[in-house]
């Protein structure tokens, strides 16, 4: 989900410090209602400071595409070819530090009140996820002064990357505790509706998500990463199948980001032949969920229930050579679900599914106790059943998944194999699985830790332009913070990337 901020990227951590500082001067005036009580306002806070870091950030479905064209899953054809889909990224922003004053009016406007402590959970967690997703997409980044214009400080300090994703795991900690003394809150727009118990779970299977994500460090800021994690899973306040997903429902006014967008963009999104290639693998029939068939193999005589007629694409390829082969319908397009229903599924940010495949990783390297193919059915059990549970067996093409599916889907290729190089495959697939059309940047987060799945690199087309080879690393420092604060750019760059700002240098947690 990347966010795209280009007001903020033009005029730098700077001028977004006189914003946050002068941007607020009429809080009280616009966001209170005399005639409310402070636990009405602390919910209207609450509703826009989840929203701002749950909901997808883009700004229009071709962001999405974009989004999933990085790690692989799609390619486009027709009409102008998107940079990510050839290994390009650009700049990132610090738009989304401009939740913070939010954060602390929430926590203020709650003092005293049964759901402060609830509210003071939100604050945390939101901080957490916020600056977790920024520095994994940069390195280091401002931390410990971000949001501080109030009290005058403009040109910010950048932290380490230890020392953010430290902060990020105490932030944790702490929405955690709060959760467990909070009550039931106004002004969530999730399926939790408010409820601690289940804020709580969430919480804590983010923070495995993130532990995992340490998986090459021993400690970070005096926490072992293995005992936190072990911890964390010994308390037993995470998901379970029960709780539900973290995240956001679509609805007719509240539309999926690619619901009416059958245009000359979306129409002709072109499915990866790294994604097709697993499914069909596995026999795994999230495929008819996710693609059309190819037409030229429907033509031929094959039926849309046919495994043989989807066909999915070499994004690496020559983009006149898959523009041609699009034109002539060689390949499998998006599923028109996502086209034409509002809620062709929901936005799942935390989910039971992944939670259970970052832990049979766990019990893989033995960070806990527990059977790792257990954990890996479990995980697979699940996010087959979210794909049941949606309202799209009409697109499924004949081939709607089913209990008795589900059940006997361990065989072949998805039954568990039986080295432990192959059964870490064999998790980490299903993760890339799980965010097609979800999460995508998590999955490239993903593909830098493991180097798996194996993308599909071409030199002769890749726009990577320092390394034809190979995959970007990261995001670029927002541009204007050369202009706005040059000095604390520079130490950051000197202290990680020997002063140069690329797309290729390895930030610390990949080290």
């Amino acid at each position: 989900m990347k966010k795209i901020n280009k007001y903020i990227n033009r005029v730098g951590l700077f001028v977004l410090s006189l914003l946050l500082l002068f941007g607020c001067n009429n809080f009280d005036d616009i966001n209170t209602n005399p005639d409310d009580t402070t636990t009405v306002s602390a919910s209207l806070l609450a509703t826009n400071v989840i929203l701002r870091f749950t909901k997808f950030a883009g700004k229009d479905g071709k962001s999405l595409i974009a989004d999933n064209a990085l790690p692989k899953y799609v390619g486009y054809a027709n009409e102008g070819q998107m940079d990510q889909q050839y290994n390009k990224i650009g700049s990132s922003d610090f738009g989304a530090m401009t939740i913070l004053p939010n954060i602390n009016k929430m926590i203020e406007y709650s003092q005293g009140g049964v759901m402060e402590d609830s509210y003071r959970g939100v604050g945390a967690f939101a901080k957490a996820y916020t600056f977790y997703r920024l520095t994994m997409e940069m390195g280091d980044i401002p931390y410990m002064e971000a949001g501080l214009g109030a009290d005058g400080v403009y040109k910010v300090k950048y932290d380490t990357q230890e020392q953010v994703l430290k902060g990020v795991l105490d932030d944790l900690k702490t929405a955690d505790e709060y959760f467990a003394k909070g009550r039931t809150f106004d002004g969530d727009p999730t399926p939790y509706k408010g409820n601690p118990v289940k804020w709580r779970k969430a919480v804590n299977s983010f923070a495995l998500k993130v532990l995992m994500s340490l998986s090459k460090k021993e400690s970070i800021g005096g926490i072992n990463v293995k005992s936190r994690f072990s911890e964390i899973v010994t308390a037993g306040n995470i998901l379970d199948a029960s709780t539900g997903y973290y995240g956001l429902d679509y609805s007719a006014k509240n539309k999926h980001p690619l619901s009416g967008t059958n245009d000359l963009f979306t129409s002709r999104t072109v499915m990866s032949s790294l994604l097709i290639d697993n499914l069909k693998a596995l026999n795994d029939r999230r495929m008819f969920y996710f693609a059309e068939p190819a037409g030229a193999q429907i033509a031929a005589g094959k039926t849309e229930k046919d495994p043989e007629a989807y066909v999915g694409v070499d994004v690496s390829i020559e983009y006149a050579v898959m523009n041609a082969g699009h034109s002539n319908n060689l390949y499998s397009l998006l599923n028109k679900r996502y086209l034409q229903q509002d809620a062709s599924e929901p936005l799942r940010v935390i989910t039971f599914a992944e939670q259970q495949l970052v832990l049979a990783e766990a019990a893989l390297k033995g960070w806990i106790s527990g059977d790792a193919k257990s954990y890996y059915e479990s995980g697979v059990k699940a996010a087959l059943t979210d794909v049941m549970s949606q309202a799209t067996a009409g697109f499924a093409h004949g081939m709607p998944i089913t209990a008795d599916y589900i059940t006997g889907y361990f065989t072949g290729e998805a039954a568990f194999k039986a080295t432990q190089a192959e059964q870490l495959n064999q998790i980490w697939m299903q993760r890339y699985i799980l965010q097609f059309m979800q999460d995508a940047e998590s999955t490239f987060f993903e593909y830098r830790r493991n180097q798996y799945p194996k993308f599909p690199i071409n030199p002769a087309t890749s726009l990577n332009e320092n390394n034809k080879n190979g995959i970007p690393m990261r995001w670029l420092y927002p541009l204007a913070e050369t202009n706005y604060n040059r000095e604390n750019l520079k130490e950051a760059l000197d202290r990680q990337y020997e002063g140069y700002d690329e797309i290729n240098k390895l930030m610390w947690i990949l080290k």
